[in-house]
């Protein structure tokens, strides 16, 4: 009995799906040997995840909150992986999205909110959109490694908010933290329930991945995008205008990084600090991998790396554990994900031995 490795030409949903749900599962079976070194039982550990997570409407809507700038950075990497525009730097866009909100909606514009909030929107979204675009320009025209300048900018960009929130834009009222001046209250984003911390940036993820589902399944611009991830130089022949559709996903990858950043703003903190994020712009890279660059499957993939933190806290409070479990699920999440890749592209077809000839 020997095999050999057969490309697929397509890989179903179903397979999709399958691959994505049994990357975690396994993830969890591999998690399952530390946490038994460190003397706790694997079923219990996450059922407290689970609890920490899910258990309560408060549990709920810290997952979902948590869950809001991943969906977005997450859609960031995936349409960007889509056209083979590899963007790593999410996490600056974040927060040149983020510092763009506090310069238009931290007193510089007088506006209803009604106005006011969209205006902010905007000016995130062009910021972060702006900030992938050199990349890809530099691509274009000098060749330049968009991985290693999207990465660098990432540090050129948290050492600039750093300076100004200790700056020009530091808050005077802040009694000496290193934080921006607030939003005005027109530019905050609305809380979906009272007293919770879930807010509308939920409802903008949730139909970014929406839109970004139509565009790529629904329209021209989404059949270039495939086809320039495909074969650029297939692409071009047919005559699809190859640099104007890397600059549109550079566009819109960097503009959805940047909503990120506004969502986090203008909904949870109401201004600007060096700590803004946790490396959700990292994280999003994870949370698209895992969706399979899918927009819709995006927003499940988030809830799940979002769940695996909040409940580890919670987790890790009740046992002991560090919750720097949760960073070990994640990391072998994607690995997992990163093996089922391989049976996506490949099938494996047995075939039984040739017998020798004139044999017994």
């Amino acid at each position: 009995m020997s095999f050999r490795l057969e490309p697929r030409a397509d890989a179903s949903f179903a397979l999709k799906l399958m691959v994505s749900c049994g990357a975690g599962l396994a993830a969890l079976l591999l998690v399952a040997i530390p946490v038994l070194f460190a003397g706790a039982a694997p079923f219990e550990a996450y059922g407290l995840i689970i609890q920490g997570a899910f258990g309560s409407m408060f549990a709920l809507s810290e997952t979902l909150t948590r869950a809001t700038p991943l969906i977005l950075t997450g859609l960031a990497a995936a349409v960007a992986f889509r056209a083979k525009l590899w963007n790593i730097g999410a996490e600056g866009q974040l927060y040149i999205g983020a510092l763009a909100a506090v310069l238009i909606g931290g007193g510089l514009l007088q506006l209803p909110a009604a106005l006011l909030i969209p205006t902010v929107m905007i000016a995130g979204f062009i910021a972060g959109g702006l900030m992938m675009v050199v990349p890809a320009i530099l691509k274009q025209r000098f060749g330049a490694d968009e991985v290693v300048v999207t990465l660098l900018l990432n540090f050129v960009v948290i050492l600039l908010v750093q300076m100004l929130i200790e700056g020009p834009l530091k808050d005077p009222l802040a009694m000496g933290w290193p934080q921006s001046v607030p939003l005005l209250a027109e530019a905050r984003l609305p809380k979906l329930l009272p007293r919770l911390r879930m807010h509308w940036g939920l409802v903008i993820g949730v139909t970014s991945a929406l839109l970004l589902w139509v565009m790529v399944r629904k329209t021209v611009l989404g059949f270039e995008i495939q086809a320039v991830g495909e074969n650029k130089a297939a692409a071009r022949f047919a005559g699809i205008p190859v640099n104007a559709t890397m600059l549109k996903v550079a566009l819109f990858s960097g503009g959805l990084a940047g909503l990120a950043g506004v969502s986090e703003v203008a909904g949870v903190k109401g201004y600007l600090s060096a700590d803004l994020s946790p490396g959700f712009g990292y994280s999003g890279i994870v949370v698209a991998m895992l969706a399979g660059l899918s927009p819709i499957g995006t927003v499940f993939a988030a809830i799940f790396v979002a769940a695996v933190f909040v409940g580890a806290d919670s987790m890790s409070r009740a046992t002991g554990i560090s919750n720097y479990l949760a960073d070990l699920v994640v990391a072998l999440s994607l690995l997992c994900v990163l093996v089922g890749g391989f049976f996506l592209r490949f099938r494996i077809r047995y075939e039984a031995a040739a017998r020798p000839a004139g044999g017994a």
